[in-house]
Parts: C-alpha cells; structure tokens; sequence
C-alpha cells in the first residue's frame, strides 16, 4: 500500500466556504456544551471558533508542500558519499485514533545518491507529516519515502521519538511512556555499521 496517496506538489489546498464554517461551529458548540463547558462566558463565547481554527492549522500538512521540489546536484566526487542528518526536529501530530496530540522529535539521514536537499527541507517533510490525522508508524513510512521520491538517495533512515496523550490523559494514564520507531530505506537496510554511525548520532 502505498503511503503517498499524492506527491506533495500535487496535494490541494483545502477551502472551506463560511457557511461551512458557520455550521462546523455550531457543531463545535454543541459538542463542548453537552461534555461540560460554560459557552456564556467573556473566555468561552469564541472557543468553538479557535477550537476549529486551531484543529485547522494543526492539520495544514494536508495542503501539500510546493516548496520541497528544490534540489541541487550532490557535492561528492566519484563512489564517495558521507552520511547526512539533521535533527532533532521537533514536531506535533494528532493521533488518527483519539484525535489527541503526540509530540517529539524527529532525526532524519540520508546517503545522497545525484541529488542532495536543502537542510530546512527536511524539517519541512517532517512537518508536513506531522500536521496531519496520523499514527507516528506511518508518519516515519512518509518521511522516508517522499525524501526516497524527491532525491532518489542511496539510503534515508528516520528516528522518531514521541510522547503520546492517547496514553497519558486517557486509557492506562501512562505519563512517563515514550514511543520510538525508525525506518531505513536502501544502503541503511543493508548495512549495519551504517545504522549504527546513524544511531550514535542520537546520543
């Protein structure tokens, strides 16, 4: 299954009419109303509104990225390569499953094949990711695979270390727990020495 449903150039700005707006509100009202919160108050009175606007930007990863199309030919000589990471980049998601927020940090590496990236743009994938509905598995799966599809590199790993409050504000109220996961794509998947220089990294 393929987790780029479309390249990141090609996905559309969202566009909600006020009417839309207006009836989502009301919805938003309604639902705060009935779990306990006071609307008629000077603090309350527009917290449907900034509770939708706020949901809204936290998703904005679903308008897409023009900005990750610019890449530049890669500055090594013959076979050499050297491994190249960034992070930590912080990020904040919404689990798909509660609509709660996790929240950590993300590495990114990438052995260049012709092609190298510019360092802000992997901060950029990352985000774009994150500011979706999401489950942090996937979320590191889209990572490595949009960078795989931008600058066909020999290897991209990805570290991902989150905070859950799915976890923590809900269910078995775990407050110290974190989640990590990592993938490899290429050269990393087939050599070890090579995830392990990623991984000291991290330290």
């Amino acid at each position: 299954m393929s987790v780029l449903p479309l390249p990141v150039h090609e996905a559309s700005p969202r566009r909600l009419a006020d009417a839309e707006w207006e009836r989502l509100e009301r919805n938003a009202a309604e639902i705060l109303s009935a779990f306990g919160m006071d609307l008629d108050t000077p603090g309350t009175r527009d917290t449907p509104a900034r509770f939708l606007r706020a949901l809204y930007d936290a998703t904005a990863g679903y308008d897409g990225d023009p900005k990750l199309l610019t890449s530049f030919p890669a500055e090594h000589r013959g076979d050499a390569q050297g491994l190249i990471v960034e992070g930590p980049i912080g990020f904040h998601a919404l689990c798909e499953h509660h609509a709660l927020p996790f929240h950590g940090t993300a590495h990114v590496a990438y052995v260049a094949g012709s092609e190298i990236i510019g360092i802000s743009k992997l901060t950029r994938i990352v985000r774009l990711y994150a500011r979706r509905f999401t489950v942090q598995e996937r979320m590191g799966e889209q990572i490595a695979d949009t960078l795989v599809d931008l600058i066909a590199p020999r290897g991209v790993a990805v570290h991902l270390d989150a905070a859950h409050l799915c976890t923590q504000m809900r269910g078995v109220e775990e407050d110290g727990s974190r989640t990590v996961t990592t993938v490899w794509r290429g050269a990393f998947a087939e050599d070890a020495d090579l995830r392990r220089e990623f991984l000291l990294h991290l330290r």
